[in-house]
């Protein structure tokens, strides 16, 4: 089992829904957050130095059982890219996922996805 969490663009937010349903993957979780990478260089106001604030940013996260690790980032990448790719389209980051359990059944692992 893994755990997948991408950080992408809020404006791909609808495609990179609708091509994980495309590969059949349903459960994800979706949170508003913000960030920094190297979208921006520092800029020069009034003789300061300015840094860049914290963008806005979406951040998924899908737990999925190992057979579906690369169906899931194919779908991700295949709709999160901005044309050839752009600095700040995001990351993928896949993380082992020790222990799943599902609250309501106590199932675990793989089938408590």
């Amino acid at each position: 089992m893994k755990l997948i969490v991408a950080i992408i663009q809020p404006d791909k937010l609808d495609e990179v829904h609708r091509s994980l349903i495309d590969a059949e993957i349903f459960r994800i979780t979706v949170s508003r957050v913000t960030g920094h990478g190297r979208q921006e260089d520092p800029e020069i106001y009034r003789g300061n130095e300015v840094r860049p604030g914290l963008i806005p940013k979406v951040r998924l996260e899908i737990a999925v059982n190992d057979a579906f690790v690369e169906p899931t980032v194919e779908a991700i990448l295949a709709a999160a890219r901005h044309g050839e790719g752009e600095i700040g389209d995001g990351k993928i980051f896949i993380l082992p996922l020790e222990e799943v359990i599902r609250i309501r059944t106590g199932e675990r692992g793989g089938t408590a996805i």
